[in-house]
């Protein structure tokens, strides 16, 4: 392919994707109004979901907030029972944050609802599109992970 039209191609998929992002993100600001959730507080009980334990140190690099103001948002969650501040077994000195059971099922039904509405939009997809679909998004993933 030469060059302008790879050009005109990128612009493309970029433009493309912006619009699948929007709509997404969307569909579950939607979701999560229904949990009186914020969408930090809901990125941060997904990353303390799919990662585990941590310090708010460690949430903070991974959400880009300051200290500061994640300790803030643990605040809040800790008062609705979301999670829990826990010291470490090894070191006393280190406090990690802990996903609690309400927290837990929160994302595990804001996550369901999201892929119903995505397989409630992939309904008029064939089977093969679906499969090219998710493997070249994994492969996009993959290829923005390691640069």
């Amino acid at each position: 392919m030469d060059e302008e039209k790879q050009v005109a191609y990128v612009a493309d998929i970029e433009k493309e994707l912006r619009y699948v992002s929007s709509w997404i993100k969307q569909r579950g600001r939607e979701i999560l109004y229904d949990y009186h959730i914020t969408i930090p507080q809901f990125l941060a009980l997904q990353y303390l979901f799919e990662a585990g334990d941590m310090t708010i140190g460690e949430l903070s690099t991974k959400m880009f907030l300051a200290f500061s103001t994640t300790t803030d948002l643990i605040d809040r969650m800790e008062k609705r029972q979301l999670v829990q501040r826990v010291k470490d077994e090894k070191d006393r000195r280190v406090v990690r944050i802990h996903l609690l059971g309400e927290g837990e099922r929160i994302i595990e039904e804001v996550i369901n609802k999201r892929q119903q509405y995505l397989s409630g939009v992939l309904a008029h997809f064939n089977d093969a599109d679906i499969v090219s679909l998710q493997g070249i998004l994994a492969k996009l993933h993959q290829e923005m992970k390691e640069k």
